[in-house]
C-alpha cells in the first residue's frame, strides 16, 4: 500500500481552491510506491496526481525534488511536472503533510519489459543525466557509501537470520567497496532508483520516467548500474547480456561512457546491488508481520551482488570493448 495518510473530501475541496486546477470530480488512492501518500484526482480540467510526503522524506528536499522535475521537463526530458499553486508556490499543506500536485503522465510500467525496452531505457538515462546538467541546487546522496555503513549497523546483528554466513560476507564487501571506490567519474544529477515501476510506456514506446524522490548528485555511472541491476536479470537470477547490451548501447548513444567509467562499471554494480541489498534486508527485519507493506526478497540483491564480484571484464555486461 502506498496511502498512508487518508484525505477527506472536503478538506481536498479546499486545498483545490488554491490551484487553477478546475473542479474535483473524483479521487482515490495509488496503492503502489513506498515513501508518500498518491491519489489520482479527476478535475474538470485535467487527471493530477497528489502526493502527501510522509515522514519518510525530509521536508527541506522538496525544493530540490519538484524544481527538479522542471528542469529536466525545460531539458526536453518527459516527466511529471508540479502544479504551481495561484500564488506561485510548488508546495502546500492537507492533512497535516506536505502535499503537491503533479501533471498526470499517460502510460504503464512494463511486469515484462524486453531487450528493446532495456535500449529506450538507457536512452531516457542518458537523456535525464543530460538534461540535469546545470540545475542550481544539489542534495547529496544519502545511500552512499556512509549510508550503507549506518543501515548494516542497524541490520549486522540480526543478519545471520536471513542466510548463515551474512555477517561476515556483507562486512568484507564493505571493506572492499570502501577501499576501492572510484571518486573521479563524472557525476551529476542521478534518478538513483529507475526501476520498471518508474518507467512508463505506451505500447513499445517510453512515454516518461517518473518518482525522482530518491534523485540526487553522484556518480552518473552508478545510476547506470542501478539500471543494470533493476532491469537485466531474469526471474530465475540471470543476467541477460542481451539487455544489458541494448540498455547500455542505449545509453551510450545519447552520452558515451568513457574509459574510467567502463572499467569501474564491476564495482559499482556491486555497490548499487548492496545498497538495495542492505534498503531490503533492513525493512525485511524491521517490518512487523501483517503490515500493510510488500516487504522485498533481499536475497535477490545479494545474488546480484556475488555475480557482480565474479565480473573479469566490463565486456561481460555487453559492452562492446
Amino acid at each position: 500500500m502506498a496511502v498512508y495518510t487518508d484525505i477527506a473530501e472536503d478538506e481536498l475541496k479546499w486545498f483545490l481552491t488554491e490551484y487553477d486546477a478546475g473542479q474535483l470530480l473524483s479521487y482515490k488512492g495509488i496503492a503502489e510506491g513506498v515513501e508518500n501518500s498518491n491519489f489520482l484526482l479527476h478535475t474538470s480540467k485535467a487527471p493530477l496526481i497528489l502526493t502527501l510526503y510522509e515522514k519518510r522524506v525530509e521536508k527541506s528536499d522538496l525544493p530540490f525534488f519538484l524544481g527538479l522535475m522542471q528542469h529536466l521537463s525545460a531539458g526536453g526530458l518527459s516527466c511529471p511536472l508540479p502544479l504551481p499553486r495561484k500564488d506561485g508556490a510548488l508546495l502546500g499543506t492537507l492533512s497535516g503533510r506536505p502535499a503537491a500536485l503533479i501533471s498526470f503522465l499517460e502510460g504503464m510500467w512494463l511486469r515484462k519489459p524486453e531487450a528493446k525496452h532495456c535500449r529506450e531505457v538507457g536512452k531516457a538515462l542518458a537523456q535525464m543525466h543530460v538534461a540535469g546538467e546545470g540545475f542550481a541546487l544539489t542534495r547529496p546522496n544519502a545511500l552512499s557509501l556512509e549510508g550503507w555503513q549506518t543501515l548494516w549497523d542497524k541490520s549486522e546483528s540480526r543478519a545471520d537470520e536471513v542466510e548463515p554466513g551474512l555477517q561476515n560476507e556483507i562486512r568484507s564487501e564493505l571493506n572492499f567497496l570502501r577501499a576501492y571506490w572510484p571518486k573521479d567519474l563524472p557525476d551529476g544529477i542521478i534518478h538513483a532508483d529507475l526501476f520498471p515501476d518508474n518507467v512508463f510506456f505506451l505500447g513499445d514506446e517510453l512515454s516518461g520516467l517518473i518518482d525522482f524522490y530518491f534523485a540526487c548528485n553522484d556518480l552518473l555511472a552508478y545510476d547506470v548500474s542501478i539500471c543494470l541491476n533493476a532491469w537485466c536479470f531474469e526471474k530465475d537470477g540471470a543476467y541477460n547480456i542481451t539487455k544489458g547490451m541494448q540498455m547500455l548501447e542505449g545509453y551510450q548513444s545519447v552520452r558515451p561512457l568513457n574509459d574510467e567509467e567502463i572499467a569501474a562499471l564491476p564495482i559499482l554494480s556491486r555497490g548499487s546491488a548492496l545498497r538495495f541489498f542492505l534498503t531490503r534486508l533492513y525493512d525485511w527485519l524491521t517490518t512487523p508481520q501483517g503490515a500493510m507493506v510488500t516487504k522485498k526478497d533481499p536475497l535477490e540483491y545479494l545474488h546480484k551482488l556475488r555475480f557482480h564480484r565474479r565480473i573479469t571484464s566490463p565486456a561481460e555486461y555487453g559492452l562492446s570493448l
